[in-house]
């Protein structure tokens, strides 16, 4: 298994679109609306492959009203 947090900034007032979008793909765990001084949303994804989850994280870059993301690969203690 392969995960990553993403933190994104969007435009403002289409956090909850955002949400919705992110929330239908099937490896989106949970996203929320979060308060910072950089970012808006944070969702967290886990897929089978790191591969899979690069075509994920390369999607969600793409999603309109996304201004930036920033990624955190999720590490798991063997």
């Amino acid at each position: 298994m392969a995960g990553a947090y993403v933190l994104i900034a969007s435009e403002i007032g289409y956090e909850t679109i955002i949400i919705d979008e992110l929330l239908a793909i099937p490896q989106a765990v949970e996203a929320c609306k979060v308060y910072g001084a950089t970012y808006d949303i944070i969702v967290k994804i886990s897929a089978e492959s790191p591969e899979k989850l690069r075509r994920i994280l390369s999607s969600i870059r793409r999603v309109e009203k996304i201004k930036s993301t920033q990624t955190m690969l999720i590490v798991e203690d063997v």
